[in-house]
């Protein structure tokens, strides 16, 4: 086999890798939905509900919102999108990647310090806490606080307390919340900032304390269909996650519904 054969031959088959790692829709009623991964539990279930009513399939994946936003720019084949933050949906918004008119606010979401364990005592977040003092030389689990909006929300919260520049040097930031709350889970880190959804799904761990509100902006949760979805069931389903079925799973796993 000749050289340029042999490179040919490995370029075809680097391209096939590339389509499998992609996932496939087993039919044109498939949504391929892209999602926060602080979705990660209750989407499912509304996924799995909407399937049983429906026959579709959605399928999902999930990642933190900056790593999702920027594969859609990239031509990823999402038929909907689903940010952690007003934000990162403004910015695929603006890059002409959402389909007009398409685009709501679907659900809301609170902030929370959690600790490894049951039954931690709970402190009060304010000025006086000494976080740096709890944490010793441990470190406090976040998602990147550049990137993720989980991350963004927890460095604000802190920043705007007064508590950022101490607490600075121990944290251990991590790709996304659910890898965050991992961390603590595993007591890998004593202590971490998620989102309250996240906390209440894992067994391993204790909310100590909620963060006050004005201290960072309100977590809103939009969605959208994308400007290149070519699913005929991609509405049908933007819709069903405003439905009174999905309305009541949200709201088991501690999201705030918005009308």
């Amino acid at each position: 086999m000749s050289a340029s054969c042999a490179i040919r031959r490995l370029v075809a088959l680097a391209a096939a890798l590339a389509l499998l790692a992609l996932p496939l829709r087993a039919s044109a009623a498939d949504v391929l939905v892209f999602a926060a991964a602080s979705l990660t539990d209750a989407l499912d279930r509304v996924a799995t509900a909407w399937s049983e009513e429906t026959a579709n399939r959605a399928i999902l994946s999930f990642a933190g919102s900056s790593a999702l936003a920027r594969q859609i720019q990239q031509g990823a084949p999402a038929d909907i999108f689903i940010s952690a933050s007003v934000e990162w949906m403004d910015a695929v918004e603006a890059s002409g990647d959402i389909r007009a008119g398409t685009r709501r606010d679907l659900l809301a979401n609170t902030l929370v310090l959690i600790a490894h364990g049951r039954d931690v005592s709970p402190v009060t977040i304010d000025e006086t806490l000494d976080l740096a003092g709890m944490l010793g030389d441990e470190r406090l689990a976040m998602a990147l606080v550049e990137a993720v909006p989980a991350g963004i929300y927890g460095k604000a919260a802190l920043t705007a307390l007064g508590l950022w520049d101490d607490v600075a040097p121990l944290v251990a930031q991590a790709d996304n919340v659910r890898a965050a709350l991992a961390f603590v889970a595993r007591n890998e880190a004593p202590l971490g900032i998620v989102y309250a959804t996240e906390a209440v799904v894992e067994d391993n761990v204790t909310i100590i304390a909620n963060f006050p509100p004005g201290t960072h902006a309100p977590i809103i949760l939009p969605a959208a269909m994308t400007a290149e979805s070519q699913s005929p069931a991609a509405e049908a389903f933007l819709a069903y996650l405003s439905s009174p079925n999905a309305r009541e799973i949200w709201a088991e796993f501690g999201f705030i519904v918005l009308d």
